[in-house]
């Protein structure tokens, strides 16, 4: 069988991602004290706590530099213990509902529900992907940024009555329970132990080893990694591109010229002022992007954050699950015409107006990019090669449970 240039050279990529991973992961050394029987009684071959993955130095590419880890540095037995939580259902209060139920590997841990199923029903808004949720400079989480950090984020869905119900409200049970729950289970007081020193379990610890396991997961195994890591910028064309890749490209990264009535006459589409290359965040001054519809039908205007742009799409081409807050559509070609035109109010970024936040806000006035058909294709050619495979397949992200 014969395999083009991009199919060789993402195998040898990602064979250097793997021998990273393999030469960077180490046994550790486990006190005599330290007992591990609940955790392999418990898991068997999925999870060996005396050789663990490498959570903690993967590698990551010299041309990415943001990174919201803070104080809670990632190391292989907090992401391991964070792993184990992430996947249990007994983090929900009956038993139905883990963090993974609503961020699926197999979509780049995100879910292709509109609205995710929760213990006491939908839950407001569509789950975000979580994939290199550590490469931005944005620290605050929700699609609303009401956590002030990841490691916040993280048990606020198991303190919600509506997602996994330890919210202490409504006849619910509260943290304290859930902690009590857990440390009856002989496999958390040896993996908490491993990752903190002794079996003490608090929310604390819980929200550090979370955060560890989701900043772990990360993808720079892309047609674009590759690009961009023998081009050296994000702007010139990359080798191993087709041409109509690289022009959507040029779209994503250029800025509009737009005239004085706010129409496109040339340039680009303005993505990269707000989703920025080469980690694809959101830049943190970013306001809503004019889509206000709450999935119950209301007004939803304090929609600021997104995830990254990593990874929209599946290995096939599918979209890993539906795009914006509100699950609106699963066509790409509806992500543009909106963005093609936005009305303003509400909250809106001003670098979405006429003149392209260029001129003090541009006031009310709406612009029109006139994006042509062939642009379209090209963008979402672009948008693609941002797909990564490790992601989907890497045993060390996947469900220790199974």
């Amino acid at each position: 069988m014969k395999i083009s240039f991009y199919q060789f050279s993402l195998i040898t990529l990602t064979i250097f991602l793997y021998s990273c991973d393999a030469m960077e992961s180490e046994e550790i050394e486990v006190s005599p004290n330290l007992s591990f029987d609940m955790v392999m009684a418990t898991f068997g071959d999925n999870l060996d706590p005396t050789n663990l993955p490498n959570y903690a130095n993967q590698a990551i590419p010299n041309y990415i530099n943001e990174d919201n880890t803070g104080g809670n540095s990632i190391t292989d037995g907090g992401a391991l213990l964070g792993r184990v939580l992430f996947y249990d259902k007994k983090l929900s209060s009956d038993n139905t509902i883990s963090c993974a139920s609503c961020h699926q590997q197999a979509f780049a841990f995100g879910d292709q529900a509109i609205a995710s199923v929760g213990v006491n029903g939908s839950t407001g808004r569509h789950s975000m992907r979580l994939v290199n949720a550590r490469f931005a400079e944005e620290e605050n989480f929700f699609w609303d940024e009401r956590a002030s950090s990841l490691e916040e984020q993280t048990t606020m869905p198991i303190q919600d009555h509506v997602e996994m119900g330890f919210s202490g409200q409504n006849g619910d049970p509260d943290i304290d329970s859930l902690i009590n729950k857990l440390d009856t289970e002989g496999h958390y007081q040896e993996l908490f132990t491993l990752a903190f020193g002794d079996s003490e379990i608090t929310e604390s610890r819980m929200q550090n080893a979370l955060a560890q396991f989701i900043r772990s997961i990360v993808s720079f195994d892309s047609k674009y990694d590759m690009g961009r890591a023998s081009s050296g910028n994000n702007n010139d064309n990359f080798s191993n591109f087709t041409d109509l890749e690289n022009e959507g490209k040029r779209l994503f990264m250029q800025r509009a010229d737009l005239n004085n009535q706010g129409v496109r006459v040339g340039g680009g589409l303005d993505c990269n002022t707000c989703h920025r290359a080469p980690e694809f965040d959101i830049d943190p001054d970013s306001r809503n992007n004019g889509i206000i519809t709450a999935l119950n039908g209301g007004a939803d205007t304090e929609v600021t954050r997104s995830p990254s742009l990593r990874d929209l799409f599946g290995i096939d081409g599918s979209a890993n699950g539906p795009f914006m807050h509100n699950g609106f559509s699963t066509d790409f070609d509806d992500v543009l015409e909106h963005y093609e035109s936005v009305p303003m109010g509400n909250n809106t970024d001003r670098r979405l107006s006429a003149d392209g936040g260029r001129r003090g806000g541009g006031g009310d006035m709406v612009r029109n990019l006139a994006i042509t058909d062939q642009e379209k294709a090209a963008v979402l050619a672009f948008m693609k090669t941002l797909t990564g495979s490790n992601i989907y397949i890497d045993e060390k992200w996947s469900d220790p449970f199974e």
